[in-house]
């Protein structure tokens, strides 16, 4: 029996399978690992939210929905969405999903025929590969440079773009650089991308993960560039929601139905009672939100002062989401190994769990990723336990 070529040449995300590895880790040594290659906030869900969705449940809310969404989710995200990005969004316009992921998939299936080609981020989050290649498509790596700040060097995207290109992906606040895309460089970005027959997808996921003054921008607000882009965002990293699996993107008229369709065809619907505890995370009194804020800023700040602490280590610091990038190239040389293989050493030898930078693409190695979506005493620990795995292994 064989297994298509689709299925083998589908990429596992890397977190998971560090994750996996780090727990079999702590099951067969007895050791305590620090976490940092997971990308979710370690905070519980706020309150108000678990208790508005044990009275949907109590209410009897556990059938079907629309495919695309019960009416008030879709309403409520019409008003939020458009606040915080400055836009006026209708709720015909919004589609509920089961966490953002799925958007991603169902983008690429929507837009991309047999060797069609789609431009994304290199580094970016492993799935926009795999969905590209999924769905038939050639992905085009568009590479982010650290000297640039990790923005999107234009002169080289409209390099990129041929008359073949399809899909353009957009990822800000992004991962895993912690970069953010200024009104300038979006601004930029759309006078290329008005001449190609390309649809955005823009992946805003971090939108209320930023730290510097500038409010989050959408390219959506761009000139002529509303009716060619799919806003994508959802409840996972700001509400400390990541396994109740909610997401939402706001769609041009011509290309709503065929999304439903792809919605209904997967997954039927997204799970009632959860759709009716979005509402309170959009609309309720949740206190915890701005409260994780402040304390990923403060960890923001620690960890970067730590890290340029460490020989071999350095990094600017990230202006959005929650992630630490570091350049380890110093690193890599001293020891002969790849960012994967520096990963590996760190969860076996010091007990720490980060990701390579490879993992999120050709242009990540000599780098390493780690989520700072943990506590200050836990960030303090790993920091401690690699300066001193690094002095002892590597004479740094």
């Amino acid at each position: 029996m064989k297994i298509s070529n689709r299925a083998q040449n589908c990429t596992a995300e890397g977190a998971f399978e560090v994750l996996a590895k780090a727990k079999a880790l702590e099951r067969e040594r007895g050791i305590k690992v620090v976490h940092m290659e997971i990308g979710e906030p370690d905070f519980p869900t706020p309150k108000g939210i678990i208790d508005s969705c044990i009275r949907a449940l109590e209410f009897g809310e556990t059938h079907y929905t629309p495919a695309a969404g019960i009416p008030e989710l879709r309403e409520a995200v019409a008003r939020y969405a458009g606040k915080i990005r400055n836009m006026d969004v209708d709720p015909s316009n919004v589609l509920i999903s089961a966490g953002g992921k799925l958007l991603i998939f169902a983008t690429c299936m929507a837009f991309l025929e047999e060797g069609d080609e789609a431009i994304y981020p290199d580094p970016g989050y492993p799935p926009y590969r795999s969905a590209i290649k999924l769905a038939g498509g050639i992905p085009v790596p568009m590479t982010l440079r650290e000297e640039d700040d990790y923005a999107v060097d234009v002169d080289l995207l409209s390099k990129l773009i041929t008359p073949k290109t399809r899909l353009i992906i957009l990822n800000s606040p992004q991962n895993p650089t912690g970069g953010v895309l200024s009104k300038d460089i979006l601004e930029k970005i759309a006078k290329v991308i008005k001449g190609s027959n390309a649809v955005i997808f823009s992946d805003e996921i971090y939108s209320h993960l930023i730290y510097t003054d500038d409010p989050h921008i959408s390219i959506a607000t761009m000139p002529d560039m509303r009716e060619r882009t799919i806003v994508m965002d959802g409840w996972s990293k700001t509400y400390a929601m990541t396994g109740w699996r909610l997401g939402y993107a706001i769609i041009p008229d011509d290309f709503f139905i065929p999304m439903q369709k792809l919605i209904n065809n997967t997954v039927s619907c997204t799970t009632t009672f959860v759709q009716h505890a979005g509402i309170y995370a959009l609309e309720g009194d949740n206190p915890e939100v701005q409260e994780m804020f402040l304390e990923f800023d403060k960890r923001r700040k620690l960890i970067t002062g730590l890290i340029n602490d460490i020989p071999g280590m350095h990094m600017k610091e990230p202006k959005g989401a929650f992630y630490a990038y570091p350049n380890v190239k110093e690193v890599l040389k001293k020891s002969g190994l790849t960012s994967k293989g520096l990963a590996d050493h760190l969860l076996y030898e010091a007990g720490v769990a980060c990701l390579g930078g490879s993992a999120f693409g050709e242009t990540g190695e000599g780098y390493l990723r780690f989520s700072y979506a943990n506590s200050e005493e836990n960030i303090k620990e790993a920091m401690h336990r690699i300066k001193n795995t690094f002095k002892k292994d590597f004479g740094l």
